[in-house]
């Protein structure tokens, strides 16, 4: 057995769990050896934060939860688990009640917006030839194409699901801001950073996909979190 809680990591819109490759060696190297990724429908957030219920009821001890992006609002949402002993945002929202990402965005509308693309079925997508300048701009071109390939789109009305009773105003929360954000504006994530009341902030220049590109910055939040948090 170890004292360290087990870490779920929530991924957001436009990505799956294997956006957390990086974020999770890391964490592996650090001694973390209970770590687990979620992969979210994206079909609503009730049924995304459904299945990150069921993935923290598997867990015996404590959980500390991670979010980014769209997972931010996942975490908040399915955080009030009572062996959730923490929430880590990394350039995430963090809804209060009765609000939805949809909401918050247009608050100040992120440069990346003119991006997106609704299908015929519903789906929101990023412009696949945009991806890299929206998302991730500060990856290789090569590892953009495949994030742009290999992105989960979310249906389009998951934007305006609303946060029912938030678990950050009962659990202790870390945020990470991304400076260089193109998909989640930083006026919005320094705002909701604000109200948190989080034990910690930092600020990386980093594009929306921090969690790839400075994957050891993000990893030192998460533990420092882990090792506070249990």
């Amino acid at each position: 057995m170890t004292d360290k809680p087990s870490i779920i990591l929530v991924h957001g819109f436009w990505g799956g769990a294997a956006h957390w490759s990086k974020v999770i060696v890391e964490l592996a190297r650090r001694g973390h050896t209970a770590l687990h990724a979620v992969e979210l429908p994206l079909t609503s957030l009730a049924n995304d934060a459904e299945r990150t219920r069921k993935m923290i009821a598997q867990q015996a001890g404590p959980v500390l939860l991670v979010g980014h992006s769209y997972g931010g609002a996942v975490i908040t949402q399915a955080g009030n688990q009572p062996n959730v002993v923490g929430l880590v945002y990394i350039a995430a929202f963090a809804p209060d009640a009765g609000e939805s990402p949809g909401g918050i965005t247009a608050k100040h509308p992120p440069v990346g917006a003119a991006n997106l693309a609704p299908d015929s079925d519903g789906y929101l997508w990023v412009k696949p030839d945009k991806y890299h300048e929206s998302f991730c701009q500060d990856l290789t071109p090569e590892e953009g194409l495949v994030m742009g390939v290999t992105q989960k789109a979310p249906l389009a009305s998951t934007f305006a699901d609303e946060i029912s009773v938030p678990a950050w105003k009962k659990k202790p929360s870390w945020y990470q801001i991304s400076s260089e954000d193109r998909m989640i504006a930083p006026a919005n994530q320094e705002w909701m950073s604000g109200r948190l009341g989080a034990k910690k902030v930092i600020t990386l220049k980093a594009s929306h996909a921090s969690l790839a590109s400075m994957p050891r910055e993000v990893a030192s939040l998460i533990e420092e979190a882990a090792t506070a948090a249990r």
